[in-house]
């Protein structure tokens, strides 16, 4: 982990945001250093996007304090603004102008100077590995390339830190693990980047330290293996009972550990799976039963009681 131990350069005191009657922030703090690759992880209406617009300057605090890059993002947007790349969930690119164009064009938000802009444009298709669709109107890219060509235009400023929202939501696995790969590089290049994402094996592939986020609030933060290993353990056993409506089960398979039920399946979070199964054995007849790695996915079930893909 490519982390810096000089002040973080994004610091939250009770951050909130609310809309009307519906408080989507909740009073959260947190604080992100340079170098860090930092997940914010949570189902569809967690609070993730909100905080990252919050972040990125373009959605006011309702209440608390932010600041990015030692700047208050109420004071001085401006100059948070020109320090952040941002790749959007949405592909919001020119359909009517090429690839490099489309480079180009963003970068003079910026006030970049065109020259530098387009050799900056030139070095990012090849990152992103769009040098042969340079010329390309953006329409005839495919999901993945679209996705791509946002990642390079979030680069063009060469910014601090790199915000990606839900980066690789409808990817295939191919382009996901690019994306994936190009984050690895940036973070070893000593950018700061924070991702929205619902993915899982995405946050722990890429992510330093993620933050649960349910109902507005940070429920657990830490290293994903860390924060497997206190909510989840190593390993989880899942059983599928012959008989679901046996009196005696749900006390049966709690005695044994922490248990939750998806649909026919309970899971039971044992420290020792091989002994636990062969306990429950004795007691309850299974159609079915396996023992596999813990997840961050188990962590956050077991932490809210609801799936991460709502």
């Amino acid at each position: 982990m490519n982390v810096s131990t000089s002040e973080p350069l994004v610091i939250a005191r009770g951050l909130t945001k609310r809309f009307a009657d519906l408080t989507a922030v909740d009073h959260i703090d947190f604080a992100i250093q340079p170098g860090e690759v930092v997940g914010f992880l949570g189902p569809n209406g967690a609070g993730k996007t909100t905080t990252i617009r919050m972040v990125t300057c373009t959605s006011p605090l309702s209440e608390g304090s932010l600041l990015v890059f030692g700047l208050d993002v109420t004071s001085h947007p401006r100059e948070v603004k020109a320090q952040i790349g941002v790749v959007p969930q949405d592909n919001n690119y020119d359909p009517d102008l090429s690839v490099t164009q489309n480079l180009i064009t963003y970068g003079r938000y910026y006030r970049l100077d065109p020259k530098a802009t387009t050799r900056r444009a030139r070095e990012l298709l090849e990152f992103v590995q769009l040098t042969d669709k340079a010329d390309a109107r953006v329409d005839e890219l495919s999901g993945g390339m679209k996705r791509r060509l946002i990642l390079a235009r979030g680069l063009i400023n060469q910014p601090r830190m790199l915000v990606l929202d839900e980066p690789t939501t409808g990817l295939d696995p191919q382009a996901r693990r690019l994306i994936w790969q190009r984050i690895r590089e940036l973070r070893h290049s000593g950018v700061t980047v924070i991702i929205t994402t619902h993915y899982m094996d995405e946050a722990e592939q890429v992510c330093d330290r993620v933050l649960v986020v349910d109902a507005g609030r940070v429920i657990a933060q830490g290293p994903p293996a860390a924060l497997v290993a206190q909510f989840a353990g190593s390993e989880v056993l899942e059983v599928i009972p012959e008989n679901p409506e046996q009196p005696d089960l749900l006390a049966t398979l709690a005695s044994c550990g922490h248990v939750q039920r998806l649909g026919d399946k309970y899971e039971i979070f044992a420290g020792d799976c091989p002994n636990t199964l062969e306990t429950i054995r004795t007691r309850v007849k299974l159609v079915s039963f396996g023992v596999r790695r813990a997840s961050l996915e188990d962590v956050f079930i077991r932490l809210t009681g609801k799936e991460l893909r709502d």
